[in-house]
């Protein structure tokens, strides 16, 4: 038998690699842009939408998203608080003479068209969509989502959350206007 005396190695290692995770985690969090979700399709024409309409809406079609003016697109479900929290947000952009459209994924029929008929419609189209296949092709992690797409249909900003909040004001609302300003 031999009297090593000493550490071993191995004995050090696991404590190494718990601190480097953990600085790395530590700087990871404190970058800039942390909370930000680029979208992959920023600078590209927008994604395919389903031609399903949510029954007694008009549907999404590529003509609807490539207009010739700004256009938004929120991904939305009747079941979401944070959608819920947004609507009038929505209501009040389409007063005032934004071209709005919704995607409703994840949901009824039913309760999709129960919720715009008690809440009021904000859309000027509503692609439906209960698999959530076109949630997926766009990047949608969850809702609500909003893009904003320029006259052409090309995708400028995607916005993760809802339309409120420091957030919303910080981050959606500059995209938003330098959208509109062109």
């Amino acid at each position: 038998m031999s009297d090593r005396k000493g550490i071993s190695p191995l004995m050090i290692l696991p404590p190494v690699i718990f601190l480097a995770l953990g600085a790395m985690f530590f700087f990871g969090l404190g970058r800039e842009g942390a909370n930000e979700l680029e979208s992959k399709f920023t600078g590209k024409p927008a994604p395919a939408m389903t031609e399903v309409a949510l029954p007694g809406y008009d549907p999404i079609t590529p003509e609807v998203l490539a207009a010739g003016e700004i256009t938004l697109v929120n991904f939305w479900a009747s079941w979401c608080p944070p959608c819920r929290a947004e609507h009038p947000r929505l209501l009040q952009m389409q007063a005032d003479g934004l071209r709005v459209v919704g995607v409703n994924f994840k949901d009824t029929q039913d309760q999709a068209t129960h919720y715009l008929e008690e809440d009021g419609n904000p859309f000027l189209a509503v692609a439906f969509d209960p698999a959530g296949r076109t949630a997926i092709d766009w990047g949608v992690t969850g809702p609500p989502e909003t893009f904003i797409l320029d006259g052409d249909g090309t995708v400028l900003f995607k916005f993760v959350g809802p339309l409120v909040g420091s957030d919303y004001e910080q981050r959606f609302l500059p995209a938003l206007e330098a959208a509109l300003a062109g």
